[in-house]
C-alpha cells in the first residue's frame, strides 16, 4: 500500500503509516520540544518541496546516484539558495534582524545572563515617525536600561566620521549618524551598529575589521552571517553592556568636548580653503562668498552648542544628534545660496 495518498477532493495529501531512518532528521527532530515538531515537520515537507520543484536541484538529484553525493551536494545546493535569498536587498535587512535577535537571546540563555533582545519592528522612538534602532537590548531584564542595535547589511553606507561630514549636501545616513540616532530614538544608554563582512563599505573596514569603538558614539560589529559566525557582535555587545552598567555622569566629558573642536577645526580648514580660492582665480567670487557664507553659518552654529556644552558639562542624545546632523542651518544657507546665485 503506497505511503502517500492525494485526497483530490479536499486537495489533500494524506500519509499513511510512515517512518524514516535517517540520523540528521532524527538529530534535528530530537533538539526540538514535543510540541514543536509536528509545525517543523511541515514546513521542512514545504521547503522541501519548493527545492525540488527549482530545475537546477531536480535535475542534479535527478543525475546523482550516490547517496552519500547527493546529500551534501543538496545541502551545498540549499546554502547557495539561502545566499542567493540573502542578497536580495527587500529582505536580507529582516533576516539580519531576525538572526542577530535570535543570536543574542540564545546567547543570554546560555550565559544565564538576564538581558533580552527585543525587535522593534515598525515601531516609532522618541523621534517623531523614526524607527532607527532595529533591536533593544533590555540588560538584566531592566526598561530603563537598553541597549540599541542597527542591523544595516548595506554596502553604501560609509563610516561618516564628524570631520568628513558635509552638512549642505543631501543628507544620507553614515555608521556614526545611525549610531547617534539609534541612541538618541530609543532613549538607550549605548548604541550599536552591524555590519555583515560581504556588504559593508572599505571606509568601516579600514576603521575596524571586526569590532570598533567610537567614544561617545557607539560600537560598530562587523559579522559573517553567512558562516553563522556572530562572534564579533557578542564582543562588541559585552563592552557596551559594561559601559551601560558602569558608565557615570562626569563633570565634562573630554570626548564630547574633542567631537565639538574637531568640527570647529574642519570649519578652519574650510576658512583656508577659501583663502586658495581667491588666490586662484578671482571668477570664483559667487564660489568664494558661499564659502564664507557657509563658514559663517557653522562658526554661529558650533559656538552656540560649545557654549552649551561648556555652560552644562553635556549634550543631551538630542542635542548631539542635532549637531551632527546641522538640518536648521542647511536650511538657512538654502536662501543666501539663491541670493549669491542671482548676483
Amino acid at each position: 500500500m503506497s505511503t502517500l495518498k492525494l485526497n483530490q477532493k479536499l486537495k489533500r495529501v494524506e500519509l499513511q503509516k510512515f517512518e524514516l531512518d535517517n540520523e540528521i532528521v532524527f538529530n534535528y527532530f530530537d533538539k526540538l520540544p514535543a510540541s514543536e515538531r509536528d509545525e517543523k515537520l511541515v514546513r521542512a515537507l514545504y521547503i522541501g518541496v519548493l527545492a525540488l520543484m527549482e530545475d537546477r536541484i531536480s535535475s542534479f538529484l535527478a543525475k546523482t546516484t550516490n547517496e552519500l553525493g547527493t546529500e551534501l551536494e543538496s545541502l551545498k545546493m540549499l546554502f547557495e539558495m539561502k545566499k542567493e535569498l540573502f542578497y536580495k536587498s527587500t529582505i536580507k535587512g529582516v533576516i539580519a534582524e531576525d538572526e542577530i535577535a535570535e543570536y543574542l537571546n540564545e546567547f543570554f540563555q546560555s550565559k544565564r545572563i538576564k538581558d533580552r533582545a527585543l525587535l522593534t519592528g515598525n515601531a516609532a522612538g522618541e523621534l517623531a515617525k523614526n524607527k532607527t534602532g532595529d533591536i533593544i537590548c533590555e540588560v538584566n531584564g531592566t526598561p530603563d536600561l537598553k541597549i540599541a542595535i542597527e542591523c544595516k547589511f548595506d554596502k553604501s553606507m560609509k563610516l561618516g566620521t564628524i570631520d568628513t561630514k558635509d552638512i549642505f549636501i543631501r543628507k544620507t545616513d553614515t555608521a556614526w549618524s545611525q549610531l547617534i540616532e539609534a541612541n538618541a530614538n530609543r532613549n538607550s544608554r549605548v548604541s550599536l551598529i552591524v555590519f555583515d563582512i560581504s556588504l559593508v563599505d572599505n571606509s568601516i573596514l579600514k576603521f575596524c575589521e571586526n569590532v570598533g569603538y567610537i567614544p561617545e558614539v557607539g560600537f560598530i560589529a562587523i559579522v559573517d552571517s553567512q558562516k553563522g559566525d556572530y562572534s564579533n557582535l557578542v564582543i562588541a555587545y559585552m563592552l557596551a553592556r559594561d559601559i551601560a552598567i558602569n558608565a557615570k555622569t562626569i563633570e565634562l566629558d573630554k570626548d564630547v568636548l574633542a567631537m565639538l573642536v574637531n568640527r570647529i577645526i574642519k570649519d578652519i580648514g574650510e576658512i583656508k580653503a577659501i583663502k586658495t580660492l581667491v588666490e586662484r582665480n578671482i571668477d570664483n567670487n559667487k564660489e568664494i562668498l558661499k564659502q564664507i557664507e557657509k563658514s559663517m553659518l557653522l562658526m554661529d552654529f558650533n559656538q552656540r552648542y560649545l557654549t552649551q556644552f561648556l555652560e552644562t558639562g553635556t549634550l543631551t542624545k538630542k542635542d548631539l544628534l542635532d549637531f551632527y546632523m546641522g538640518e536648521e542651518i542647511k536650511d538657512q544657507y538654502k536662501l543666501i545660496e539663491k541670493d549669491i546665485n542671482e548676483l
